[in-house]
């Protein structure tokens, strides 16, 4: 491809993309698959990688982040970047109110928000190009976050329609629940210490100074306050709505996120309703925020030394109850953490019966300074699990005996150790300890992991205790006669479970690593170890220096994996899982083999065994073709549950082939 077409080629294919992250990001409609977006994206980035002059500042290859910055730089805000006066009481916002209306002339119209509880960003705009984004910081400068910011889809790389020259726009960066949630469990499941809340970790996140960790994380973000000079609307409410239509993730009217009111009867009905339906957001808000809207009444009113005269912000209460500490209990993670747990009188929070807090560690008991039967103060707030935020002295019995943290292993009676730079305690026997025992078995058979159909936590358990197995590796060496005596275990089921234990043979390479559960090692470190080293043999006689250079890994999980493998009954399991079979190198893409060569393939649903992307991978791999919808040219429709029912009654009809999981699986073997 000579320069000309290749500049006219990246030109055309940004403006394609950018229109499909829009479509999805900002108006949750979607006109391709992801599999075509994802191959427009390679293309694109083929072509900034062979033609780089042509590359954009504002490319959408900038969203997957891998800019590494050494340090945060400060910059001075063109605007002052102020925080707003709050409150916690409804007879002060109606104070605020009438003191308005005594110092402005003419009707005031006021614009209620929700108040984000996220981290504030400032990100200027020039000729529709994002130039740069900063923090608050101390409100007079902040820090130059523009790289990570570009990786937060809903934040517009360029604009469209109408927008001013310069200008900067306003709003709050926050981290979905979903998202944190789905963090947690991974940060959990490979043995680190959980993040606390979600305003902390967008925070944090924010400030990583690897961009690409940044666009794993999914953060999410609210654009609402113009800022610039000769802007083109009038009123603050307007602005909102007129952004939305350059391609900003603004507040929706529809959805009640952001009001017009014109008495402090309407304000108080916006307070009134999200202070009730403020937990069925996916997000956390922790307040209210009210603006006069009129530009030029703003300026009319002016600024204190700290605030807008003009906007003040309600802050609702946190959620928080007293109840009785009635004992801790401790639980043990597959990988030996030791986590302890309050176990509360029962009582009423946010909606639902609250029995259990969590306690984190042994820092956290003596911060707290617990005592057996303390009446302490449990909160919600928008956090994902109450939490014991404070004791009541008042009501302490002055012959309670102090909370202290255990020294043995509540299930197998093993010492305790705390490893230097760590907060959590660990029980080191996880040969022997049954929640270690259970909970890496667990992992092993996990969907992301092998997967295995027929075999869940019930069966698992009961396995342990009949003595059938005692690691993961045992599996392999299960009998249909010892499946099928277990209980509530029928001739059908322990069938389907060896067929599991043998389709499982099939998973790829770098599922089996992730399976093992290395301290550390998650699903995304799993795929990096396994692409840049090949194989398990590659992995095992990796040096310290082989392992930190490949893409994401550092000391910390380096020096896990060795550990791992020079634990000699580590490699002992790893020799049996090479005799029963399982994949332990990655096989080569190139040439696999051409069986679908000339056929037309359409994945649509979900699927147990392999993600709908794995498939997709297959089809083209043996030859096949990737089509986005079914028509008379599709031969061959693979189908997992939830598939459309229009989209099946299409194939039936124009007569193309419907396979499930397991008839594609038995085709690729033909």
């Amino acid at each position: 491809m000579n320069k000309e077409l290749a500049k006219v080629e990246i030109e055309r294919i940004s403006q394609e993309i950018n229109k499909h992250n829009d479509l999805y990001y900002i108006e949750n409609s979607s006109e391709i698959s992801d599999y075509d977006f994802d191959m427009l994206l390679e293309q694109l980035n083929a072509l900034e990688q062979q033609f780089p002059e042509f590359a954009y500042s504002y490319s959408p290859t900038k969203r997957v982040g891998g800019d590494i910055s050494k340090k945060m730089e400060s910059v001075v805000h063109r605007f002052p970047m102020m925080s707003l006066s709050n409150t916690y009481s409804e007879d002060e916002i109606i104070e605020w109110e009438n003191r308005l209306k005594k110092l402005s002339e003419g009707k005031l119209d006021y614009v209620c928000e929700l108040k984000y509880d996220g981290v504030a960003i400032g990100i200027q705009y020039e000729n529709g190009i994002l130039k740069q984004a900063i923090t608050r910081g101390d409100g007079s400068k902040g820090e130059n976050v523009t790289a990570n910011v570009r990786t937060i889809r809903t934040i517009p790389l360029q604009l469209k329609g109408d927008f001013p020259a310069d200008f900067e726009i306003r709003g709050e960066i926050f981290f979905p629940l979903k998202n944190f949630r789905d963090l947690n469990e991974q940060r959990a499941d490979i043995g680190e210490a959980e993040f606390a809340n979600p305003r902390n970790t967008a925070s944090g996140t924010l400030k990583l100074h690897d961009s690409k960790v940044v666009a794993e994380r999914g953060l999410d973000c609210y654009l609402y306050g113009l800022y610039g000079f000769d802007l083109p609307l009038e009123g603050h409410y307007e602005s909102v709505l007129k952004a939305s239509e350059w391609g900003f993730k603004t507040p929706n009217p529809e959805k009640r996120m952001i009001y017009k009111a014109d008495s402090i009867d309407g304000i108080m009905k916006f307070i009134h309703f999200w202070d009730k339906n403020r937990s069925k957001l996916p997000f956390e808000i922790d307040g209210i925020v009210i603006k006069v809207n009129d530009y030029t009444q703003q300026q009319e009113l002016g600024f204190t030394a700290k605030s807008p005269r003009w906007a003040i912000a309600y802050k609702f209460k946190a959620e928080r109850v007293e109840t009785v500490l009635e004992s801790v209990s401790y639980q043990v993670g597959r990988t030996g953490a030791v986590t302890p747990v309050a176990n509360l009188k029962p009582v009423q929070l946010g909606g639902t019966t609250v029995k259990r807090a969590s306690l984190h560690n042994s820092d956290q008991i003596q911060k707290l300074n617990l005592h057996l039967n303390d009446t302490v103060q449990v909160e919600k707030g928008g956090e994902i699990i109450p939490k014991i935020v404070g004791v009541n002295l008042d009501k302490r019995n002055e012959n309670s005996v102090i909370v202290t943290f255990i020294d043995e292993c509540p299930e197998c009676s093993t010492k305790l150790i705390r490893r230097e730079g760590e907060v959590q305690h660990y029980c080191p026997n996880e040969l022997n300890c049954p929640p270690q025992i259970k909970g890496r078995i667990e992992h092993f058979i996990g969907r992301k992991a092998m997967n295995i159909d027929g075999l869940g936590a019930e069966t698992v358990d009961l396995l342990v205790e009949k003595g059938f197995i005692k690691s993961y590796v045992d599996l392999y060496s299960l009998t249909f006669d010892q499946i099928v005596n277990l209980d509530r275990m029928a001739d059908k089921s322990a069938d389907n479970l060896i067929k599991g234990l043998e389709a499982s043979k099939n998973i790829p390479f770098e599922r089996v690593l992730f399976s093992l559960g290395i301290r550390f090692v998650g699903e995304t470190v799993a795929k990096k170890l396994a692409k840049s080293l090949k194989s398990i043999d590659a992995i095992q006689k990796a040096s310290f220096d082989e392992l930190v250079n490949v893409d994401e890994i550092g000391e910390k999980i380096a020096i896990s994996v060795q550990q791992f493998f020079l634990e000699e009954k580590n490699n002992e399991i790893i020799n049996r899982f090479k005799e029963v079979g399982l994949q332990f190198e990655i096989k080569e893409k190139e040439g696999v083999t051409d069986r679908f060569k000339g056929l037309s393939f359409v994945v649509s649903g979900v699927f147990t065994k392999f993600s709908r992307d794995e498939l997709k991978e297959i089809i083209e791999m043996n030859g096949g073709k990737n089509a986005s919808s079914i028509s008379s040219k599709t031969n061959f429709v693979i189908a997992g549950e939830n598939m459309g029912p229009a989209k099946l009654k299409k194939a039936t009809d124009l007569g193309v082939v419907i396979l499930s999981e397991d008839e594609f699986i038995v085709k690729l073997k033909d």
